[in-house]
């Protein structure tokens, strides 16, 4: 996709767009007496997104027993969605180069939602299949009463994987040590004598629009090229890579909204809707290469021959319900405007460094 072009400059007596984020209720307002450290604290726009830290964590923390006792596929879900979230802020907190113990807790936010990526397949996949029994003139039934079958057997065994490797992880110990690190000794905000050079300590607040705009540019660079090169080479990873990259530009944004940032909520809209498409698209992928191992294994082949050719049937349909999705993809992607609005609103964020510096 062409670079996104570079919005005109404001007027020199309008705020710029990013001055929202560290801007005060009372900018504009009469002078006031000084304000005393504890209001200086509250104005940070780091301690805001640290709140945000501790939200996420405490979220991921309490769906943890919800997800070990296996039968809450929403619990499975949230906690992923959750870790993102956390794991989003965590970057902004914490950009590269990491130090060591941030990148090990990274690490395990990281693995607690790879570990249960399989088990959530098998939940969307049969709840579609549900669903479609439940239709009284469904058709295939019997296959697909099969095609559920195989999907129990593999998410009770996909989910035994999981505990184990969450068990591993001891997410107990990882709570009590990212929360020491966010806020170290208890203390807030952190001492600046004897503290590591790279542990946070609360960055001054004209460092945060820097930080965030390096973020948003990384984060839509990344995007953008891989929609470029999904338009060039439409193959399955570079697109489920599109989707991955359109998730990670949306949890970043949602910290822009949460300072207000005008037209964060009309692109959160438009990333959701795009990325609730893929989603649909790539449940088809994974629902197609599912029913190709239940097939491919010889034994059921043998004892399950016409049930095989119901399955094979069912693959065929998947693939047109597929290249739907794809196309609409290509068009929500291609030179419709809401896309090209986005780039606008992300140039407009970016054209002007010298303000998001200014405090």
């Amino acid at each position: 996709m062409e670079e996104a072009a570079k919005t005109a400059e404001a007027p020199a007596d309008e705020p710029s767009v990013l001055d929202v984020i560290t801007s005060t209720p009372d900018d504009h307002e009469p002078a006031t007496p000084a304000a005393t450290p504890r209001e200086l604290e509250t104005r940070n726009p780091w301690k805001k997104v640290r709140k945000l830290a501790f939200k996420q964590l405490d979220r991921f923390m309490a769906l943890e027993p919800k997800v070990l006792r296996g039968d809450d596929p929403d619990a499975i879900h949230d906690i992923r969605v959750s870790s993102r979230r956390l794991q989003q802020v965590l970057d902004l907190l914490y950009p590269a180069p990491r130090p060591g113990e941030t990148r090990k807790l990274r690490r395990r936010i990281r693995r607690s939602r790879r570990s249960l990526g399989e088990v959530r397949n098998c939940d969307v996949h049969l709840a579609r299949v549900d669903r479609i029994l439940a239709g009284k003139r469904a058709a295939r039934r019997g296959t697909w009463e099969a095609v559920r079958h195989y999907l129990l057997e593999r998410r009770s065994e996909e989910f035994e994987k999981a505990a184990r490797k969450l068990s591993k992880l001891n997410l107990a110990v990882f709570y009590v040590r990212l929360k020491d690190l966010l806020v170290p000794n208890g203390h807030y905000p952190p001492p600046q004598s004897g503290h590591p050079q790279n542990e946070l300590e609360l960055p001054n607040p004209t460092e945060f629009q820097e930080r965030v705009a390096h973020s948003l540019e990384r984060a839509w660079k990344a995007f953008d090229a891989l929609v470029a090169e999904s338009h060039r080479d439409p193959q399955v990873g570079v697109i489920h890579g599109v989707r991955i990259a359109a998730k990670r530009l949306r949890y970043l944004i949602e910290v822009l909204h949460v300072f207000d940032v005008p037209g964060s909520a009309q692109k959160l809209t438009w990333l959701r809707g795009l990325q609730e498409h893929l989603g649909n698209w790539h449940d088809l992928e994974v629902l197609e290469q599912m029913m190709i191992e239940m097939v491919a294994r010889p034994k059921y082949l043998r004892e399950h021959l016409e049930i095989a050719m119901g399955v094979e049937k069912l693959i065929v349909r998947n693939r047109v319900g597929k290249a739907r999705f794809k196309q609409k993809y290509f068009e929500m992607t291609g030179d419709e405007a809401e896309y090209r609005h986005a780039m606008d609103w992300v140039a407009g964020l970016l054209a002007r460094p010298q303000l998001i510096i200014e405090n």
